[in-house]
């Protein structure tokens, strides 16, 4: 296959588009077949990445050694690259991954669902997939969350969340809260409530939001004593972004009474952190309380569509859009509730109760923490903390200063802010190069190793990414830096 440069169509065009004359054919553009697609080398990869993806990405995927895999196919909890390598993941696409990579039974409900050649786009009329996928998800959702929305992303649903939230509060009432470390999505309404300046870039945002510590249950009391203007409160129940942040029970029941007492929407982003990933299908469970609104993404796609859901309490719902007047004023946009990717929900929902997945996350977590638990204590001047629930873990390494012999602490430490992320960095890219250990990172706490390993996961796969971790600290800092330049020069 040989590719060549796009020919200049703008004359053929103006031969088709000039009037009176007649159709001229169209040629073929020279575009790459699926096949083509399939054995594209590492090379050309590269060379179609840069030229057409996004360049200055590139220079962190070389950092990391992730230019040089090609990944030829996946199953379970494993990739396997271009040389036949396996590759256990514990980086589970950001959350996306519960059922593991391909399970059969979602494999073969698609292939039924094509086989049969099923409706996908049933926006004129009403779709038996998405209206059952709706049913499911009342049926697991707490409380009176049994209103549906449906779309692609997690940016999608929580868009769709906030809107819902703020025309349910009323136009006197617009402000929204959000919490520090906040990571709600890259489209331009929810990154308003996005706490990341990376993201935000210099792009105009809403200006009707106010920031609070999360946690912080007397900031937000007082925000919502001192401004009426507040109708509603966005939250991660986890945050992801920003290095799986957890705030305690006492906190979620207070924030619904001071909600309910004042009269102010809860959203609860469940897009990471949601479908059984922290052990209960919605992280809030944990704490006995319901929010007005919440999101799932991600897993809810069954590691093989995108698929999102907003889920609201009817009388929120219909408060917002429950009028013909007002039915579609945020309707699902064309592929939402699109056919395959309904039933591959609803596959995924029946595997994960009938596997007992959201058990196995709940058990296996609390091993894998465990097991962490252990590795701080041997190696506490390079382990800084461990933390999560089920199996959504952050495996937090002190500042890179305080992993160095004592004497070179005083000097090392002024550069602590700019060497961030530099260590949990070393360390990714060494248990992939060495011990065919995918890893994940976090947004804004950059020392944070992030594991977000599929809901599959066993006590045996824990002790390979555990045995991998405990061989490679115990090379020493020197070490792992000398072998991460090592392999930055080869």
């Amino acid at each position: 296959m040989t590719l060549i440069t796009k020919p200049d169509t703008a004359h053929s065009r103006a031969l088709v588009d000039a009037p009176g004359m007649a159709p001229v054919a169209i040629a073929k553009p020279n575009l790459m077949s699926v096949e083509d697609a399939k054995v594209l080398d590492v090379v050309k990869m590269t060379d179609l990445f840069k030229a057409h993806l996004n360049p200055g990405q590139l220079h962190f995927m070389k950092l990391l050694g992730f230019h040089k895999i090609k990944i030829e196919r996946a199953e379970g909890m494993h990739y396997v690259d271009q040389n036949g390598r396996k590759i256990l993941d514990f980086f589970g696409g950001f959350g996306s991954l519960a059922l593991g990579h391909n399970h059969p039974r979602v494999i073969e409900a698609r292939k039924r669902f094509q086989d049969e050649k099923r409706h996908e786009i049933g926006i004129a009329f009403m779709s038996q997939y998405a209206s059952a996928l709706a049913y499911n998800l009342a049926q697991i959702s707490p409380g009176d969350l049994d209103m549906v929305f449906f779309g692609s992303s997690g940016s999608e649903a929580m868009e769709a969340a906030v809107k819902l939230a703020e025309r349910a509060a009323g136009p006197s009432r617009p402000k929204i809260v959000y919490a520090e470390n906040s990571f709600h999505g890259k489209t331009k309404g929810v990154l308003s409530i996005t706490d990341g300046a990376l993201y935000r870039g210099e792009f105009k945002l809403t200006d009707n939001t106010a920031r609070v510590p999360f946690g912080d249950i007397d900031a937000v009391e007082t925000l919502f004593r001192s401004d009426p203007s507040i109708g509603a409160i966005v939250l991660e129940t986890i945050q992801g972004g920003g290095g799986i942040n957890q705030a305690p029970a006492e906190y979620w029941q207070k924030l619904r009474a001071l909600c309910d007492r004042y009269g102010v929407i809860w959203v609860a982003d469940e897009v990471q952190c949601g479908v059984g990933r922290s052990g209960r299908f919605y992280a809030f469970e944990h704490y006995d309380v319901v929010p007005d609104i919440t999101a799932v993404a991600k897993s809810l796609g069954g590691g093989k569509a995108a698929m999102a859901a907003m889920i609201a309490r009817r009388d929120v719902y219909m408060k917002a859009y429950g009028t013909p007047k007002t039915a579609m004023i945020h309707a699902m946009a064309t592929f939402g509730g699109i056919g395959e990717g309904c039933i591959t929900a609803i596959e995924t929902l029946n595997v994960l109760y009938d596997e007992g997945l959201i058990e196995n996350s709940a058990n296996t977590g609390a091993y894998l923490l465990e097991r962490l638990e252990e590795l701080k204590a041997k190696y506490p001047k390079i382990i800084k903390d461990v933390r999560g629930k089920g199996l959504m873990v952050g495996l937090e390494f002190h500042d890179f200063s305080q992993t160095l012999p004592m004497v070179l602490r005083p000097v090392v430490s002024v550069l602590d802010d700019k060497l961030k992320g530099s260590l949990s960095g070393f360390v990714g890219a060494l248990l992939l190069r060495d011990y065919d250990v995918l890893v994940a990172f976090t947004e804004y706490n950059r020392n944070v190793v992030r594991l977000l390993p599929p809901l599959t996961c066993s006590r045996a796969d824990v002790d390979v990414l555990v045995a991998a971790l405990d061989d490679l600290l115990g090379r020493g800092i020197v070490s792992i830096v000398k072998d991460f330049v090592k392999s930055q020069v080869k």
